[in-house]
């Protein structure tokens, strides 16, 4: 089932992220946490994809299996940056083969060893190129990532907004946001795409921080505010591993709770391939889901 058909329907639901193994020897453990995810009954899940497609066939393999095995719908995660036509081309190919219908168009991080190179000659540049390729190759159910903090590269919120367009008009069906941990970023940054014409539904992406270690990483990749109340619980309890993770999952449901009393309907969670960070949350929200 196509993500654009789930969003329209007019019920609360989470959907969960995992990703693949980086080498094939963890194959068989990712693939149970994911299983165990898979088997909870989320919305759908989406499988991320490796810096410069490393594990693109563990990420088909994952997906393949979700949908395979549990019904559930995924979401293949497909980046571009550094990448060729031809490379693009024949992990597109692979998509359709495998009978993938949905997949997350993004331009990936640039890796270390590029970082500052010349880049007009790229076949890639920016997430759009990859989003109308995949528009023009088959009927695919296409999503894109948004920053409500503004992309780390954009000078201003102006350009950031600009460039967002810029994507839904090449062909996004609908948007994940990155992580953020204050909600009111969340409805500021809607106000503002609305306004700039951007109408397709927005996924927020919520991460539960269930590991003091985790905070360094989560700014890096997401520029993310921290509020001082998470600042003080992490303060609190990021020594404690058992209650760093009951705080971590504490806080992501109050979050999921603002978001769906304000008219959020879908919330998409970034579980890092933890099978009891999807449980306990779904164990908070169970009499809200209706489950």
């Amino acid at each position: 089932m196509k993500i654009s058909e789930l969003l329209k329907r007019d019920t609360l639901s989470l959907s969960f992220e995992v990703f693949p193994p980086k080498t094939e020897t963890a194959l068989e453990s990712v693939r149970a946490a994911t299983e165990e995810i898979a088997a909870a009954g989320p919305a759908f899940m989406s499988v991320t994809y490796g810096a410069g497609g490393g594990t693109s066939r563990y990420t088909l393999d994952i997906a393949k299996n979700i949908e395979d095995r549990f019904g559930v719908p995924t979401l293949a995660h497909l980046t571009c940056v550094s990448s060729t036509r031809s490379t693009v081309k024949e992990r597109i190919d692979a998509l359709l083969a495998a009978g993938i219908e949905n997949v997350m168009a993004l331009r990936g991080d640039i890796p270390k060893e590029l970082e500052g190179a010349d880049r007009t000659g790229w076949d890639y540049r920016y997430a759009s190129d990859l989003v109308r390729e995949l528009r023009a190759a088959g009927d695919f159910c296409i999503g894109g990532a948004c920053y409500p903090e503004i992309h780390p590269e954009s000078t201003d919120r102006r350009e950031d907004i600009r460039h967002l367009f810029e994507k839904v008009e090449a062909g996004c069906d609908f948007l994940t946001t990155q992580m953020f941990f204050d909600n009111t970023l969340l409805y500021s940054f809607l106000y503002r795409i609305r306004e700039a014409g951007i109408t397709v539904p927005v996924v927020p992406g919520i991460m539960p921080i269930t590991n003091g270690n985790q905070v360094e990483r989560a700014i890096k990749l997401s520029g993310s505010l921290m509020p001082q109340r998470f600042k003080t619980l992490v303060d609190k309890f990021g020594s404690d591993p058992a209650a760093m993770m009951q705080a971590g999952i504490a806080y992501a449901t109050d979050q999921i709770i603002d978001l769906f009393a304000n008219g959020i309907k879908n919330v998409h969670v970034y579980t890092m391939n933890k099978p009891s960070v999807a449980h306990g949350i779904l164990r908070n929200l169970s009499e809200i889901l209706g489950k």
